[in-house]
């Protein structure tokens, strides 16, 4: 890591954005396949309407182009915010030093987004940038951070040389790992991180392609000129989770029923428990029912799913549920009722804001998984976790966690991938992804089933994991 300071320095970068702020249009219309590559993927980060704030926004071309509901825009060059504000009427834009603390703590926060593009590269001390970002923060937001690829820094000054790219002021040189360790120190928490654009221009089309389906992939990445993090705020906790829904689908699990109720821990101050049946064939509705009326001490409702399918009887049973934090428990009880806790604490700790449970870390009991089960599972695993970048060690299991609200604004973006996936897990997955939420996988120990057979179908929905690939790859990576 290379880090230049001084005031010197930062003088020589305000006289240099003072210099170039009329010219700064034609650089960035040379320059402009590049900056809709980059807005492309910024977009998908963040949607519209959102409240953002752009640190070092220049003539405020890209917080335009992400069509903010209220957008700010903060320059410490004069003639660049009065270029911003000619451009872009609509928005507000500052002028100040993001170092200054008195200057972050004046901006009308709090925001959804804090977008920090390359800036980094002029600051004096980038820990204690991101130290005083916290009080423009709330659970919700999420810090990105967009910087050039240290690997690319020879090239970029060459293109400065022969007149290719504006010229600019030496930089701090980060690599991914400093900038996360720097985010680390100054209490924000990566995400997820992303290594995109191999080619920065357009090449008669080819360039698109290239950065959409090449750059992205395994081993090219790593040699991609834009990195991304996504990062939340750790001071910014929320302690009013007092509640929580534990929903059971139920589709021909009868002897079950009560089992779930005797074994569910007591493990928040007011639990709600919903049966959700799926037209059942052995009674099992009539089971929760009588369960119901023999444990009047807690609170169980039961209903019966509109239509078809685990998604839709997750979905209609979240969209009654008055818990703060809403989790699944399938029940086959696979996933032993007794480690739901450690789901609670995940969540209610603020460790993780949507967490999944995982069965392939432990080992299995006999005939819990059947072996091409298991080796199919691992591998989408991978897959998924690359495609999505977090880390998923099993995308299958029921079991899953996430706060209500998240879940509404989860609800609000489903647009987005529309109506695909029967089970839910991957309109989970995807829409926390979609969220930058911060996922966390818990491993759990998976039991055989007592009573019932699986309702998996080992190629069937085998088959529907590989479209889940494809779906996810172009949702998701090739954007």
């Amino acid at each position: 890591m290379t880090v230049v300071a001084g005031p010197s320095r930062k003088a020589a970068i305000l006289n240099h954005s003072e210099a170039y702020a009329s010219a700064r249009a034609t650089w960035r219309e040379k320059a402009d396949f590049f900056h809709r590559e980059d807005e492309n993927y910024l977009r998908f980060l963040i949607p519209k309407g959102a409240r953002v704030l752009e640190i070092g926004c220049g003539t405020g071309d890209t917080l335009a182009g992400l069509e903010p509901s209220f957008g700010v825009g903060l320059d410490f060059s004069p003639a660049m915010v009065e270029q911003a504000r000619k451009l872009h009427p609509g928005l507000t834009f500052l002028v100040g030093d993001a170092e200054d603390p008195e200057v972050i703590a004046s901006l009308p926060g709090p925001f959804d987004f804090i977008v920090v593009l390359d800036t980094i590269g002029s600051l004096d001390d980038v820990q204690a940038f991101f130290e005083r970002l916290h009080p423009l923060c709330t659970r919700e937001t999420r810090l990105v951070v967009g910087y050039f690829s240290h690997l690319w820094m020879p090239l970029l000054r060459l293109a400065e040389f022969a007149g290719g790219r504006m010229p600019h002021p030496p930089q701090n040189v980060l690599s991914p790992a400093d900038v996360q360790a720097l985010a680390g120190l100054g209490s924000f928490d990566a995400v997820k991180t992303e290594q995109r654009m191999i080619v920065p221009m357009s090449l008669f089309g080819i360039g698109r392609l290239i950065n959409r389906f090449i750059s992205i992939l395994p081993v090219f990445r790593w040699f991609a000129l834009r990195h991304y993090v996504v990062c939340r705020s750790l001071l910014k906790p929320d302690d009013t989770l007092r509640s929580a829904t534990v929903v059971i689908p139920a589709r021909n699990e009868r002897g079950n029923i009560e089992p779930a109720v005797q074994r569910i821990p007591q493990f928040c101050e007011d639990l709600e428990i919903i049966f959700i049946e799926g037209h059942s064939k052995d009674g099992t509705f009539e089971e929760m029912q009588r369960v119901k009326a023999a444990y009047p001490d807690k609170d169980i409702k039961t209903m019966v799913q509109p239509g078809k399918g685990k998604a839709d009887a997750v979905f209609t049973a979240y969209d009654v549920a008055r818990g703060d934090v809403l989790i699944i428990l399938d029940a086959d009880l696979t996933v032993p009722p007794e480690q739901l806790p450690k789901f609670w604490d995940a969540i209610q700790s603020g460790k993780g804001e949507f967490i999944n449970g995982s069965r392939l870390v432990y080992p299995l009991e006999d005939d819990a998984m059947r072996f091409l089960n298991l080796i199919a599972n691992k591998s989408f695993s991978y897959l998924f976790s690359w495609l999505l970048n977090q880390r998923y060690t099993d995308t299958l299991c029921g079991t899953k966690v996430m706060r209500r609200t998240d879940y509404y604004r989860l609800r609000e973006g489903k647009a987005y991938f529309g109506d695909f996936d029967p089970f839910g897990d991957f309109d989970l997955i995807f829409g926390a992804s979609k969220l930058n939420l911060k996922s966390v996988d818990l491993p759990i120990r998976y039991a055989a089933r007592s009573y019932g057979e699986t309702q998996i179908s080992r190629f069937r929905h085998g088959v529907l994991l590989l479209k889940m690939v494809v779906f996810a790859f172009f949702k998701i990576k090739a954007i």
